[in-house]
């Protein structure tokens, strides 16, 4: 399912590629975030995604209402309070991703899959 808006010009229909890497790019400016994770099946590895693959970490579901909820697979600084980064990812992404698409975000779930030491 995709998110739309329909106004009195007609409707607007937003892919949920198009929401992820926006929401993907906004993730990275938080601070303490230093990536998106992806978790290899084969292997059971988490792996650092950069650039074009921050898509891979973020998974978008429009449900009945046209809210949305997204999950993000993170990797996060060492040493950094993982509450206050999730806070700050929370609120970033919800105020950016809604005045970008002008769609509502019913949730926003973190999970970290790894750390790393920033030099």
């Amino acid at each position: 399912m995709k998110g739309h808006l329909v106004n009195q010009y007609g409707e607007v229909v937003i892919d949920l590629e198009v929401i992820k890497k926006y929401a993907g790019s906004t993730a990275v400016e938080c601070f303490g975030i230093v990536g998106m994770a992806a978790i290899s099946m084969k292997d059971g590895l988490v792996k650092l995604l950069k650039g074009d693959s921050l898509t891979r970490g973020i998974y978008v579901t429009v449900d009945e209402d046209n809210k949305l909820c997204i999950d993000f697979h993170v990797i996060i600084a060492y040493g950094v309070s993982i509450k206050t980064v999730a806070e700050n990812l929370m609120e970033n992404v919800k105020y950016k991703v809604e005045e970008f698409t002008g769609l509502q975000i019913d949730k926003i779930n973190m999970y970290v899959d790894g750390v790393r030491v920033i030099d």
